[in-house]
């Protein structure tokens, strides 16, 4: 509603009500400030990974988006370390064997462009080819307004009570949530992957608020001189941050895990 104000200082104003989902998200975001990330920012050399995607692109015809090969090298780093992506239930760790992503794609409600997480379930056992065919079919779907930011729930009215708590019963919930990993798995997974998009040539570097296990943030691919078998060229390089729970992990093996992701996607992994 836009409201005229009764003085030239103010001027016109509009007032929106606060969606339902971005109610969730708010509270995600306050609940994870409590979590114990260790966070590393990382330049990954990707331009022979871009390269191989291009040219993949004019071989088959067929799109093939970076965020999906991420997820599977992602995946298989953490399949070869599964401790990067455990939960924490009291003094025991529950290490599962798949991996489950979060990923935020946009969606469509009416002329506007909305964030809404999927679960990409199994990550670990499918193809390049199906994460990428189940990021863009969940991109192409239309939004209801009545969709919630974390989850689509068959009784909306139950939904619709619970978000007409207090914020801090509603915390209460999220924080009953991560501390169960069996919750965590069933509702959201294990890992999330979350991208800036594109911020023209600059490079910028994301750092995520986030509750689960291991996230990752994708910032931007910026052009800039790289040392390639002694001799200076222009390479590609993303801006990558990943945030691992030092409740479940280490730094050594972290180190490990993430020495691991970089060698797969440098080498660009799967997509010969």
């Amino acid at each position: 509603m836009t409201r005229n104000a009764p003085d030239d200082v103010i001027g016109s104003y509009e007032v929106k009500r606060v969606p339902t989902a971005r109610l969730s998200s708010i509270d995600v975001c306050e609940v994870g400030r409590h979590k114990h990330y260790v966070k590393a920012f990382v330049e990954v050399d990707v331009t022979d990974a871009r390269r191989a995607i291009h040219e993949y692109r004019a071989r088959t015809g067929s799109k093939l988006s970076f965020t999906a090969w991420f997820i599977k090298c992602a995946a298989q780093a953490a399949s070869e370390h599964p401790q990067a992506h455990a939960v924490r239930r009291g003094r025991r760790l529950v290490v599962f064997a798949d991996t489950d992503f979060t990923v935020l794609v946009e969606r469509s409600l009416g002329q506007e462009r909305v964030p809404l997480p999927i679960v990409v379930r199994r990550a670990n056992a499918k193809t390049l080819g199906e994460i990428h065919d189940e990021i863009r079919s969940a991109q192409e779907q239309p939004l209801a307004p009545e969709d919630l930011v974390l989850k689509r729930p068959q009784r909306r009215l139950l939904y619709g009570l619970a978000f007409a708590l207090p914020a801090f019963l509603r915390r209460v919930f999220w924080n009953r949530v991560i501390r169960d990993p069996f919750a965590v798995k069933r509702l959201m997974g294990t890992i999330a992957v979350t991208s800036v998009g594109m911020f023209g040539r600059a490079q910028a570097w994301l750092v995520p608020l986030s509750i689960f296990p291991l996230c990752f943030g994708l910032g931007t691919v910026a052009k800039r001189p790289g040392v390639v078998r002694d001799r200076i060229e222009v390479r590609e390089f993303l801006s990558l941050t990943a945030m691992v729970d030092h409740d479940v992990i280490d730094g050594a093996p972290a180190a490990r895990f993430l020495a691991r992701l970089v060698e797969l996607l440098e080498s660009g992994w799967g997509l010969t």
